[in-house]
Formats: structure tokens, sequence, C-alpha cells
């Protein structure tokens, strides 16, 4: 190559443009739209959501055109749909499980598993397809999602998650309000995503700290669709901040063997009473997958001390 040609395409100081925050907003007026319709019209999950942005944006990334676009000119019981169908496609890439695909009939198209996704693309697109470039997909999704959908619509799921949790707080009206309520909540930025964070940790009651077994939640998965320690930390840490004192998936015998629960001790019993809000036992769903919750309920006899991270084992995690 010319080094000229290569030093006269190359930006002067001054040609370089700086976007600001409302520009870049602005700019995905339509992606925080359809983002809203899922959050808001069709209430979905704010995280699930995000990654279907991101999926979305990163298919037009790759050559299919205003995906967006086309969503957006559905009728919102269609957008549903279309979400549905992409929540399937990132369920198959996060389980990398070909046999959970239906076998096709000679005369059924591939394209067929997803069919109202694959009209809109207007291309070649189906479940084998994301499996069989599964990592180059993964990796598209999450730069996508970090590079624009974390930045365009981080505000929007953050007001869900308070709105879905003040939901909670409202069914479930055992939960304190007058000691700690929505109102107390603040916003903190955790690893540059914007997340709710509760008031600092209070473990002091009657003199002594509250113990590990009694700031510990018990969440179990579904079988067939694995839930990563990545992925149950990132959920808990984007909704209440830096609140995780120790999150331990369960042993299995075989490395790629899926854990079916795991124990999360919180740094604030508080942060737990928010989670279920005065409920026996909350679902979430991260990353279209769900996940239940409850208090943890150690066998008698087998508390942890302080510090301790004992009975985190098969047997030891509260299977009662």
């Amino acid at each position: 190559m010319d080094p000229s040609a290569s030093s006269s395409s190359s930006p002067s100081p001054s040609t370089i443009v700086t976007v600001t925050h409302d520009d870049f907003l602005m700019f995905h007026q339509m992606d925080r739209d359809l983002y809203s319709i899922l959050v808001n019209t069709l209430s979905r999950d704010p995280l699930e959501s995000m990654q279907l942005l991101s999926l979305w944006l990163w298919l037009e990334r790759v050559s299919f055109q205003s995906v967006v676009k086309n969503i957006m000119a559905l009728p919102v019981i269609l957008i549903n749909e279309v979400a549905d169908e992409s929540t399937t496609c990132l369920n198959y890439l996060v389980n990398n499980n070909t046999s959970l695909i239906p076998p096709l009939s000679p005369t059924t198209e591939s394209s067929n598993e997803i069919p109202l996704l694959q009209s809109l693309v207007k291309g070649d697109i189906s479940l084998n397809l994301f499996l069989e470039n599964r990592l180059e997909v993964i990796q598209g999704i999450e730069k996508t999602k970090q590079e624009i959908c974390l930045k365009a619509l981080s505000d929007l799921m953050q007001q869900a998650m308070m709105r879905d949790m003040a939901e909670r707080m409202v069914e479930h009206n055992d939960f304190l309000f007058g000691s700690f309520g929505p109102a107390n909540l603040q916003f903190g930025s955790v690893g540059g995503i914007a997340g709710a964070i509760v008031p600092p940790p209070n473990n002091i009651i009657g003199g002594g700290v509250i113990p590990p077994d009694d700031r510990t939640l018990f969440v179990t998965f579904s079988k067939g669709y694995r839930v990563e320690e990545w992925e149950v930390r990132q959920f808990f840490t984007m909704a209440y901040g830096d609140c995780i004192e120790a999150l331990k998936m369960q042993e299995t015998a075989n490395i790629n063997d899926q854990p079916l629960f795991a124990r999360i001790v919180f740094h604030d019993v508080s942060t737990i009473e928010m989670i279920l809000g005065g409920a026996s036992k909350v679902k979430f769903t991260i990353n279209g997958k769900h996940v239940w919750a409850r208090k943890f309920v150690p066998k008698k006899g087998n508390r942890m001390f302080h510090g301790e991270t004992s009975g985190f084992g098969n047997a030891e995690f509260g299977m009662q």
C-alpha cells in the first residue's frame, strides 16, 4: 500500500467528530422504542430483552438489514412472537445442545423452526445456522451488547427492573416499606452498568453479626436449560449492585453436567428481603431461562460460621 494513501485517509484532529451521549441515544431511538415495547407493553424480562436487542442489532451488523425497523412495523402480538423465537435461538446458543432441536421432516425447511424471524431478516437463517456458528454468534452478540445496548438501553432497563421490584413489593405487603422501601434505593455504577444498589450492609443484630446462612438465597434451575455462574452473578449485580459475598454453584461429578442449584451469600440480609418482597419463593428469568429463588434453610447442626463456605457441596446444599 502507498504510505501516502494511508496517511491521507487518516482523519486529521480537526475532522474528528465527538458524539455526545444524547446524540447516541437519539441515534438509537428506534432501538429504545422497541426495548420499551418489550419490557413495558409486553412485560418481558428486562435482562432478556437486552439480549434480544443485542441479537437483532448483531444480525444487522452481519448484513441482515433493517431487522429492528421490520420488527417495529409489526403488531405488538407479533413482536412478542418474534421475541419468543429469538429467545429460543439464545437458549440454544447457551445450551449448545443440538439434541434440543426437534428433528425436521424431509419436507420441512429448517427456517420453519423460526418462521417469523426468518421472514423479517429476508435471509437464510435457522437454529442450525446459529449452532453451527455458535462461538462467532455468541461473541458478536456480546460485543454488540457492550458497544451499543448497554450504552443505549441501560437507563430503560434500570427503570424496568425497579418497576418490577416495586410491583413484587406491592403484591406481597408483608414487606416492611417503612424501614426499607423503594424510595431508599440508590443508583450506582457496576462494571460500567448502572444498577440498583441497596443501602450499606447492616448485619448487626443484638450485638452479634448475622451469620452467612441467614444472608443466603437458595436458587434452582430448570433441567435442560444450563445457567452459568457468571449469568447468576451478572443478573443480581446488575439489579442490586455489589451485593454478593459468595456464590457457589452445585458441584457436579462431570464438568459438563448441568448444575441444578446454587447458593448465594449476600453482604446484607436486606437484599434478600428486597428480592423476595415478602414471598416465600419468587421466579426470575435469566437470559431466557427460569430461575427460582427462596431463603436458604440450613440443615440442623450444619450452620456455617462467619466467613466459612462449608456446606456448599451437593449433600449439604439445603436440599430437603
